[in-house]
């Protein structure tokens, strides 16, 4: 077959499964708001990952190897947002309702377009799971088939594992240092791929 769908999909699941900005943000929202109120952020950073996708297949890499200077900018400035959310998620406080409410379809939208891992995850699987001359349109859909089946899945799990923390910690000491340790978690995971050469 053209694209290693079976092996793709072992490897896209240990990434969209694991620790980093999309999903330190998913658990945040969960814990802030509950699961049901942050479904439609839960949404938008599922499908916002299409952004990526899409114009990665179709090319927008080799622009990338035209203008590097432009994409090295790019990604700093996406890394500096994610920390700039991180720091708001360490000022949140848990709890549903109130003034506040949860981020919305738009705002998920964005997470992983402005995010270096998500980037970094979905280029290497088009440079190691497709073989040459795979036509271009099969080679994308494959990938976001299976990276939006696997989102569907395990993105509402994270908003979920914050929602439950957050019926344990509300209110309590602990509640600062959670808010604080998944702020900490964002920044690390973006600190990783910027320095570490992380691929999700």
């Amino acid at each position: 077959m053209s694209v290693a769908v079976a092996s793709f999909a072992v490897f896209a699941a240990s990434q969209v499964g694991t620790p980093g900005p999309a999903n330190m943000a998913l658990m945040a929202t969960g814990a802030r708001f509950g699961l049901r109120a942050a479904l439609p952020f839960v949404a938008g950073v599922a499908l916002g990952k299409q952004l990526i996708i899409w114009p990665v297949g179709y090319g927008l890499m080799e622009l990338a190897e035209r203008a590097p200077l432009v994409f090295e900018a790019l990604k700093w400035a996406s890394a500096a947002y994610i920390v700039f959310l991180a720091w708001k998620v360490a000022n949140l406080r848990l709890g549903e309702g109130g003034q506040a409410s949860a981020p919305g379809f738009l705002a998920g939208l964005i997470v992983h377009p402005l995010n270096p891992k998500a980037w970094a995850m979905i280029t290497g699987g088009f440079t190691a799971f497709v073989a040459p001359g795979t036509p271009t349109f099969e080679a994308t859909a494959t990938i976001a088939a299976v990276l939006l089946g696997l989102q569907i899945l395990l993105h509402p799990l994270w908003t979920m594992g914050g929602s439950l923390v957050a019926q344990t910690l509300r209110g309590k000491p602990a509640e600062r240092y959670l808010m604080w340790t998944l702020a900490a978690l964002t920044v690390a995971s973006v600190l990783f791929v910027l320095f570490g050469g992380g691929t999700t």
